[in-house]
């Protein structure tokens, strides 16, 4: 199997007496979607934050193509921090902003580009994700559904490499949370980006995830791909997915 393009070694965090991370082992490879699942309040999305440099480890290595940020100078590590994008759990969309100024933004902050550069990114974004005629509204005046569409315009802006998802299809009914699985699926397919996602949604998310991590306990008990999920013989494992109703043969 090819190297990880990032991975974790033995990773703890703690918040004061809340142990969160406990030793997490992890692989995520590149161009795949890679999900995370398990219980509430078991870390995470704070696992995701690690992953896109908004926390640090208080032990263990995260190694991105081989190297930690520790062995890299300071243009390496802003170099890849470039290469990741973050769609946020509420979409985090100002609602002071247009949908145009909201999609603009992470260019306006991190890319130096002249105002027209900016201007034809944005309007091939809006393009590409049948955004057009919606530029100058605010996101008070639209769908649940929409807003996570100009969300994902937002994070795919800046043409990233790697995109985390935390919990992409939270608040939405069950036709829009499949509608938006389909978007994600169907644009890293088109982009080649990887994913990342933290996720609920069981068993729908498994239809759009090349490999599956359940995180329990502070510690990665399952990675792989979902037809060995399903298969695996891990009580903890099999305790989760069971009440979801999935069922080996589903996939």
């Amino acid at each position: 199997m090819d190297q990880p393009l990032i991975r974790f070694e033995n990773v703890h965090k703690s918040y004061g007496d809340n142990r969160v991370l406990r030793g997490v082992d992890l692989s995520i490879y590149k161009g795949e979607i890679t999900t995370i699942i398990g219980k509430s309040g078991e870390g995470k999305s704070v696992l995701l934050k690690h992953i896109i440099g908004l926390v640090r480890p208080d032990s263990g290595r995260i190694f991105f193509d081989g190297r930690t940020l520790a062995e890299r100078k300071k243009r390496e590590r802003e170099t890849l921090r470039q290469k990741f994008s973050y769609m946020f759990q509420d979409s985090a969309l100002f609602d002071s902003m247009t949908v145009y100024d909201n999609i603009a933004l992470p260019l306006r902050e991190g890319a130096r580009l002249k105002a027209r550069d900016i201007q034809a990114r944005v309007a091939r974004k809006l393009e590409q994700l049948d955004l057009q005629g919606i530029e100058e509204k605010y996101p008070g005046q639209l769908s649940g559904g929409m807003k996570k569409r100009v969300a994902l315009a937002r994070a795919l802006v800046t043409d990233p490499e790697i995109v985390l998802f935390d919990e992409p299809t939270t608040g939405l009914d069950p036709i829009r949370k499949q509608s938006v699985h389909t978007m994600i699926s169907d644009y890293q397919k088109r982009f080649e980006f990887t994913g990342i996602m933290v996720s609920h949604e069981i068993p729908d998310v498994f239809s759009i995830s090349q490999r599956v991590a359940m995180l329990n306990e502070g510690k990665i008990v399952f990675q792989g791909a979902v037809q060995d999920l399903m298969a695996d013989t891990n009580p903890v494992v099999h305790g989760f997915i069971s009440p979801q109703g999935v069922e080996p043969d589903d996939f």
